[in-house]
């Protein structure tokens, strides 16, 4: 892959160049893309799910290409899988709710999944600090950020279970 094409997809066309907090950045572009795609776009959950599961094994061999000459196995820079990470809780909570027209609510969840996702990745329990730590390529730079969206899925089903049987 030509590297300036590498660069631009692996960094979120430059995000990941941004000062100081790349990752928050790259994820706030994410949560409004997906709002934007989603609900005026209206593209199809599925399809995107489709095109989720490409961008995250393209990343690996992107990713992997990227850092290739360098030390730093998991750069600042490089927050394609702050887009994966924060894509898959959006996603599903878009399948789970497409007959929703509250643009309010959506917002909010939006707004919660996005917080709680920071958070995740951030703080990185396990095992997404196992994959952070211990694996240097481009799985492993995904991997922590999957599992950390992966965990805002659990929190926003156990919100939504606990909603539905007590309130």
């Amino acid at each position: 892959m030509n590297y300036k094409i590498n660069y631009l997809f692996v960094t979120l066309l430059g995000i990941g160049k941004l000062p100081k907090i790349p990752g928050s950045y790259a994820s706030f572009a994410t949560t409004i893309l997906l709002f934007v795609l989603f609900h005026i776009f209206k593209i199809s959950v599925d399809i995107f799910l489709f095109i989720l599961i490409f961008l995250f094994i393209v990343s690996i061999f992107a990713i992997n290409n990227y850092v290739k000459s360098s030390d730093n196995k998991d750069p600042k820079e490089i927050v394609i899988d702050e887009f994966i990470g924060q894509s898959i809780p959006i996603a599903l909570y878009e399948l789970a709710h497409q007959d929703n027209n509250n643009k309010i609510e959506i917002i909010t969840f939006y707004f919660i999944m996005f917080i709680l996702f920071r958070i995740f990745d951030i703080t990185k329990p396990y095992p997404a600090n196992y994959y952070d730590k211990n694996i240097k390529n481009g799985l492993g730079v995904i991997m922590d950020d999957v599992v950390a969206g992966l965990y805002v899925v659990a929190i926003m089903v156990l919100f939504m279970v606990v909603k539905s049987n007590f309130f």
